[in-house]
């Protein structure tokens, strides 16, 4: 299999939140891997999450995302 991403990914285990409605709504999730490019996050369910949002992570650092692609559980986000 051929590998798309822009940048290699290093494992982690961080908190984020997702952040909806210009901050009114947050979803926990896990950031499972973490590029300069791109994220893999985890969460109970991502079923009804829109196509672009904001990453709180734990650090306190903050970026936009576009889905690349979604499971249940799963999904993986470019930084834009």
């Amino acid at each position: 299999m051929t590998e798309l991403r822009k940048a290699r990914r290093s494992r982690t285990f961080k908190a984020a939140s997702i952040v909806l409605n210009n901050g009114h709504s947050t979803l926990s999730c896990t950031i499972k891997n973490i590029s300069e490019a791109g994220a893999k996050l985890v969460a109970e369910n991502f079923l009804g999450m829109p196509d672009e949002f904001d990453l709180a992570m734990s650090d306190g650092s903050r970026r936009r995302c576009i889905v690349r692609w979604r499971k249940l559980n799963e999904m993986g986000v470019e930084f834009i």
